[in-house]
């Protein structure tokens, strides 16, 4: 592995590197790393237009196979900027975080589009018009996860409000294993606003390591063909919890 460059962030470090193994695949790979050692973005150097990781091909999937026809897109959450290059020819608006994390993939993945706020995301789609959106991807992590108050109730009414009555929602979150607090309780609180919902896991070797999932709230049904999911399979989650902002309900700490 290869460092390119690093800068800290919110206590942390954000890294890009290059390496020849990704995943376990052989090649050569250029990646955004957090301060947890999760990988948020990569390119193949060699075939820079391949979508590398799993979780933005089962979402983009979800979002084709259940509206062919969708336009618009509000994207939570940069990184690398894979969703927003997918997107290109789709009304796509981004909010990101961190300056420094659009400054990396501007400098070393190539993203060259002009539709990225730097922000809160939640507070970046407040100001966008009711109904103005057909699909809100959230991709947001901190090193503790995804923050709690882009999972909470009042944040999927919020969500509801600016999409389309046809649209949905899609969330990419990561936990270890299927009795994960956190991903059962934002399945719980996302099953409060939309009356169609389903769950994927990115399965892996071990019961403990760190898995994706994606869920996807809609208000009508849900429809997916697993062979193009990118390798996530169906999943029934136990319930949750459901999730209030801090000024409705304070946060319990979550289980490990």
């Amino acid at each position: 592995m290869r460092e390119l460059w690093t800068r800290s962030v919110g206590g942390g470090a954000l890294t890009v590197y290059e390496t020849n193994e990704l995943y376990g695949e052989k090649g050569a790979f250029r990646a955004l790393r957090f301060a947890d050692g999760a990988v948020q973005g990569a390119v193949d150097l060699n075939d820079p237009a391949r979508i590398v990781l799993e979780y933005p091909r089962a979402i983009m999937h979800l979002m084709e196979e259940n509206d062919p026809d969708y336009e618009s897109v509000f994207v939570i959450g940069h990184g690398v900027g894979t969703m927003g290059q997918a997107l290109k020819d789709k009304r796509c608006k981004i909010a990101e975080i961190e300056e420094a994390v659009l400054d990396a993939s501007r400098r070393f993945f190539g993203y060259a589009l002009d539709n990225v706020v730097v922000g809160d995301g939640r507070a970046a789609l407040a100001g966008e018009s009711d109904e103005a959106y057909d699909y809100i991807v959230l991709d947001a992590f901190t090193d503790e996860g995804t923050p709690r108050h882009l999972t909470s109730l009042e944040f999927f009414r919020l969500c509801r409000r600016k999409l389309h009555p046809r649209g949905g929602i899609a969330l990419n979150l990561i936990g270890r294993g299927e009795q994960n607090e956190r991903i059962r309780s934002a399945l719980t609180t996302l099953q409060q606003e939309f009356p169609y919902t389903r769950a994927f896991r990115l399965p892996s070797p071990g019961s403990a390591d760190l898995q994706n999932f994606v869920l996807i709230g809609r208000s009508a049904p849900i429809r997916c063909q697993l062979r193009a999911m990118a390798g996530f399979v169906d999943v029934k989650l136990a319930p949750g919890r459901i999730v209030r902002d801090p000024s409705v309900e304070p946060f319990p700490p979550y289980a490990p």
